[in-house]
């Protein structure tokens, strides 16, 4: 398999080269800070997904519930 899902048709050589760029960009003391960022972001973005799943389960939940509530008093 020379090719990764992530990054599609990009192989080895072209990972090692962009790689390679960025490090001449950065440079060798700023990479950890922009990995770092990136993973605050990560982070945040996972846990804001998580907050809309919760509030989307709390409203299913308080629909269940109004409809139990009709039922029983019908």
């Amino acid at each position: 398999m020379n090719n990764l899902l992530l990054f599609g048709s990009f192989g080895w050589g072209e990972i090692l080269i962009i790689a390679f760029v960025i490090l001449l960009l950065f440079g060798g003391r700023k990479i950890p800070e922009l990995m770092k960022g990136i993973g605050k972001g990560v982070k945040s973005f996972k846990d804001g997904v998580k907050g809309v799943e919760n509030e989307i389960k709390d409203d299913e939940i308080k629909d269940t519930i109004k409809d139990i509530k009709k039922d029983i008093e019908n």
